[in-house]
């Protein structure tokens, strides 16, 4: 995680910077906003940006519209995802860590959900929430708080032994390097980093016990995610979570002893722990007694990978889709890899589709198959309240320490202003921090499997572009078609007979489309494959590799499929041109055979079937036109 101060002078650069996905491609970017900030953008004040931030007296200041900056940050993320924002003065003074002297909060970990200081470590565990609803999904689900605050309980001293093993195996590692033969001065870096880290952990062993399957624990209990009855059953469950970690970590504090630094005196500046006073005073007081164990506890981590092992939903989000695509990142050169997707930036994909384990429970249980009656139904991502989203997040957020991993995900057709209306909310609501996610604004690892043919918004053209060979004959001619898919969907097509076309292995069938522009501003395309061995082989110049004339059509079709016109359209409209040129008629018939086979099944023609007459009947299969009602055939 990137964070840069919203004071600082460079922060429209910075804010700006991954507007071009290409630059900063290793990790993410969010902005730590301040108080000030926000309330000259609700105000519509000026700001001032200053260096250094913190100075009494900087030396480098500059005043702006603070709506002017706000209106950037919100565009950028309404296009890219980026930057998340972070509310900063909120993230320190709703803390129990960052009050202290030396534990002051300087960023967070690349997911935002633990803010902290320089030199400590990002320890993590999560508890399956649907794992404690008895008789999920039927009129009898309840949850089982008892047997709720006992795993808390003794998840949060499996927290703290954690922090042990940490501080265990940086000795052995302190051990080997000050036993390496280099001499100090090589040696002194890394002999203080691991020290710095040592002596962090073991002066406030920072913990960070979180939840998975919040949305699935809803469900089972029958309840809407976006609903009232949901708000106050996540806030029963988090007041028993905090309590019981709590009790934990003062119950340790009395057997093993609190953490080194812990002090009533930075206790009482904590809004955290001033909330606890009024809403557990009895623990508040018991703590301020004894202390405790861990100078921070919880969190609400994102919880991705993990929650695909426990096959249910993941953090605190809602289900993304009932069903959808996923994609995995492969490494090409992989033997037998399956690569079904390449990114703009080059990295390969293989893609699988992929149905919501709890909803096939759900139908199991139930022996319902209508997802109309589940209790998922209109509470997926895209589906649900965003207001209720965002207070559902700050009752979470009231009980956790640290702060949370959250994004909103929203429609492709969602507007800049309700972006900035949602960050605004969540500011007001005291979230910690807020990230949204527009459908289709960048590269996801979750697709919808919806293939509905909309047309789709003008998208420039990657410099790579994902794409298929597609081989076919046409009379007694071989022919061979390269064509360029984005978004699912072809976006140019180079074709041609195959002894006009460059020499290519019978089994490539995947590869890529550069597009080159060479030193005198001209452009060209070259094609790149992946061999056997897992190399990657260039011809470069697919404009001289096939028939001059059939490349200038190709390129009027390629125009013609990247303004969005639907796939069976372009073939009717190809198939109709007329030529004088017998070998172009042949081309022409080529092309349309190429992309039909992009069309999906199912999809209906706009014809009537030339056997039986029937104006509904045909569809496209397998690249073929055949007729629902009479079984005629005909491809080509």
């Amino acid at each position: 995680m990137i964070t840069m101060d919203i004071a600082h002078p460079d922060i429209f650069e910075f804010v700006t910077i991954k507007q071009d996905l290409k630059k900063v491609t290793g990790a993410n970017i969010s902005v730590r906003l301040s108080d000030e900030f926000m309330i000259a953008v609700k105000d519509d004040k000026e700001f001032t940006l200053r260096f250094p931030i913190d100075a009494p007296n900087p030396k480098h200041t500059k005043n702006i519209k603070a709506r002017e900056l706000w209106n950037t940050i919100i565009k950028c993320a309404h296009n890219t995802a980026e930057p998340g924002l972070i509310f900063w003065d909120r993230q320190h003074h709703y803390s129990t860590s960052s009050v202290y002297p030396g534990f002051k909060n300087v960023s967070t970990n690349p997911c935002s959900e633990i803010a902290m200081q320089g030199g400590d470590s990002c320890r993590l565990m999560a508890l399956n929430l649907y794992s404690f609803v008895d008789n999920p999904f039927t009129k009898e689900a309840k949850f089982n708080f008892k047997k709720f605050e006992e795993v808390v309980y003794y998840a949060q001293r499996l927290m703290d032994d954690l922090v042990d093993l940490e501080l265990e195996a940086i000795e052995k590692i302190l051990k080997k390097v000050e036993s390496d033969p280099e001499s100090d001065d090589i040696k002194s870096v890394e002999i203080n980093t691991w020290k710095l880290l040592y002596e962090t952990g073991k002066r406030g062993r920072r913990t960070g016990l979180g939840f998975t399957a919040l949305a699935d624990c809803l469900a089972a209990l029958n309840i809407q995610f976006d609903s009232n009855e949901a708000l106050y059953a996540v806030e029963q469950i988090m007041k028993t979570k905090l309590y019981s970690e709590f009790e934990s970590s003062i119950d340790m504090s009395i057997e093993r002893g609190k953490f080194d630094v812990f002090d009533q005196k930075y206790e009482n500046q904590s809004e955290f722990i001033q909330m606890m006073k009024e809403a557990f005073p009895e623990l508040a007081e018991r703590m301020m007694k004894h202390g405790r164990r861990n100078i921070s506890i919880s969190t609400v981590a994102p919880t991705g990978t993990l929650s695909i092992l426990t096959q249910t939903s993941s953090g605190i989000e809602p289900v993304f889709l009932l069903s959808y695509k996923r994609r995995k990142k492969v490494n090409p050169s992989d033997k037998n890899v399956k690569i079904d997707f390449v990114d703009p930036l080059g990295d390969a994909w293989q893609e699988f589709d992929v149905y919501h384990p709890k909803l096939k429970e759900w139908m199991n249980i139930t022996g319902e198959k209508d997802i109309a009656k589940s209790p998922y139904y209109g509470s997926t991502a895209p589906e649900i309240d965003w207001i209720k989203r965002v207070k559902l997040q700050a009752i979470v957020q009231k009980y956790t320490t640290h702060s949370i991993s959250s994004t909103i995900n929203l429609p492709s057709d969602v507007s800049v202003e309700k972006v900035g209306e949602i960050y605004l909310e969540s500011w007001k609501m005291g979230l910690k921090g807020i990230t949204v996610y527009r459908d289709g604004s960048r590269t996801g690892v979750l697709l919808s499997n919806n293939n509905t043919d909309k047309k789709e918004p003008h998208v420039k053209r990657p410099k790579l572009l994902e794409a298929e060979v597609v081989r076919f004959q046409n009379k007694n001619e071989k022919w061979i078609a390269v064509v360029g898919i984005l978004n699912n969907k072809p976006y140019e097509i180079f074709t041609g007979k195959a002894e006009d076309a460059f020499s290519l292995p019978n089994y490539v069938t995947k590869g890529w489309v550069i597009k080159i522009t060479t030193e005198d501003e001209n452009q060209r395309y070259d094609f790149q494959y992946m061999d056997k061995d897992g190399y990657k082989v260039i011809i470069e110049g697919l404009s001289r590799s096939f028939d001059k004339e059939y490349w200038n059509y190709a390129k009027l079709i390629s125009g013609i499929l990247r303004q969005g016109m639907s796939l069976p359209k372009v073939v009717e409209l190809v198939e109709s041109l007329n030529f004088y040129n017998d070998n172009i008629n042949s081309w022409k018939y080529g092309v349309a055979r190429a992309l039909k086979k992009f069309i999906p099944d199912g999809t209906k023609a706009d014809k009537v079937c030339p056997s039986c007459g029937d104006p509904e009947g045909l569809i496209y299969e397998e690249a073929c036109l055949k007729c629902k009602s009479c079984g005629n055939t005909k491809c080509g």
